[in-house]
Parts: structure tokens; sequence; C-alpha cells
């Protein structure tokens, strides 16, 4: 069953008509979208094709342009007069269900004059209408998609547009937490590089450096900063920070020189 009617008159406008359907059917699937020149297959009794459809849809869009009331039948009179024009049954029919007609005003066409339709489509000229110009073409048919998607939830549900904006928007979010790992990784690295290799002032700082909650320890053979400093002959003497309070422990070994001088 499809969600929209595109409803045209052939001599006004065909090529637009053609071009929203399309965009349509790519957007919302093609058996969402009634185009009878691409909806009815072939054998196919097209005056019962065309009432279940428009008995069906829960949209109509009437695509009218400059020529849409001036078109004229083989009887020489405006198409638009005869009751049997399908263009006009069409509309008369979606307008009685009270279904959402929207007129898709194209190019040079102005409001629909109230003075050039039958009495039976007076109400067309009180819907509230969209237009559609070939020079705007992409945005006019985003602006018609985005109305139909909002107006009609079953459209908004299989709207491959929106589809791929979240999914678009999944895939950032996933790449960001990626990303500050990537960089949290670099900068650790970076500050081991700067450390291990004595950059700036500080000297010597080859060794290992420990980050604990009871401040840093320095395990190598070089000075401990951060915390007292000690000078001297560092060989077998173990400097570990305290708790950051200001106390710092001391563990010396050392070979007694002289064992007998009690030294």
């Amino acid at each position: 069953m499809p969600d929209v009617f595109v409803n045209y008159r052939t001599g006004d406008e065909e090529s637009a008509a053609t071009m929203i359907a399309r965009e349509l059917a790519r957007r919302f699937g093609d058996e969402r979208i009634f185009f009878a020149s691409n909806s009815i297959e072939p054998g196919s009794r097209f005056p019962v094709e065309l009432v279940r459809a428009v008995e069906e849809c829960e949209a109509l869009l009437a695509v009218i342009g400059p020529r849409w009331a001036e078109v004229r039948g083989a009887d020489g009179r405006p198409a638009l007069r005869a009751e049997q024009d399908w263009t006009r049954r069409e509309i008369q029919t979606a307008l009685d269900r009270g279904v959402l007609v929207i007129p898709v005003l194209v190019g040079k066409a102005t409001r629909i004059d109230r003075t050039v339709l039958p009495d039976d489509l007076l109400e067309l000229a009180d819907c509230q209408y969209r237009r559609f110009d070939h020079r705007n073409a992409e945005s006019d048919l985003t602006a018609l998609g985005d109305t139909l998607a909002r107006l009609l939830p079953e459209l908004g549900a299989v709207d491959r547009d929106a589809r791929a904006v979240r999914e678009r928007s999944e895939a950032k979010s996933r790449e960001k937490p990626a990303r500050d790992t990537g960089h949290t990784r670099m900068r650790t690295r970076d500050v081991e590089q700067r450390v291990r290799g004595g950059v700036g002032t500080l000297g010597d700082l080859s060794g290992t450096f420990v980050n604990e909650p009871q401040g840093p320890v320095n395990t190598g053979g070089g000075h401990q900063y951060n915390a007292p400093h000690f000078e001297g002959d560092n060989t077998g003497v173990q400097f570990t920070a305290g708790d950051n309070s200001g106390t710092v422990h001391q563990r010396f070994e050392r070979e007694r020189r002289h064992s007998d001088d009690g030294r």
C-alpha cells in the first residue's frame, strides 16, 4: 500500500512530478510512493489501480505548474472542468477521504486561484502548499521529504536519509573515545621520553619513576626530585620518598671500612 500518491497533469510539469516521485522513492522506498507511470504494471487496468492507490494513500501531492488549469482536453475545454478528468478525480477522492493533501507549486505557479477551480476542488485552495523550483531542486526536495517524514510516522520510520545521519553520528561517537585514548597514550609516552632524557634543568633523570599516592620513587642511581636531595656517593643507598608530608626515610647500607673502631 503506497503512503504518498503523486498527482500531476499531463502537459504541465511532468518533469517536476517525475523528479519528486523519484526522490521520495529513493528516500522512503518504491513501494511507498505511487506514481502512475512507474507504479502501474503493464497490462493492469489503470482506472482500477488509480482508484485503489488514491483510496489507500495517507497523503496526496498535487503537483501544480503554471499551465495546470489551462491544459485543454479533447473537446477543447479546460481539462480541469471535465468531471472524468483523472487529475481532478484523484484530488477530489483524497479531499473527500480527509487525507493529507499538499499542493506543490512549481516554478512560477502562484497560489491557487479559487475562481478556476470546480466546486468539488475549492478546498484545495485552502491547503497549505510547498514550492518546487528546478533551480533549487535539491533543497526543495529535501524540505518536502522532511515534511512528509514528520507528518507521516510510517515514512519517518523508514527514512533512509535520517538513518544515514544517525549512523554517521554514532560512528563519530565511537571514534571520539578512540582518539582521546590515542592522545592520552601519546602524551604519556612524551612525558616518559622527557623524563628519561633529562630535559631542561632536571639534569640526569636516568632510572624509573613510579607515581604512587605516597609520592614519587626514584629506583635508579641518579638524583631524586620532589624529595630531599642527598649529595655524595649513592652506591648502595636507597632513597624513598615518604607520604609527601616532608618526612623522608633513609636506609644506609655500607660496608664497615674499619670493623674494629666502631665506626
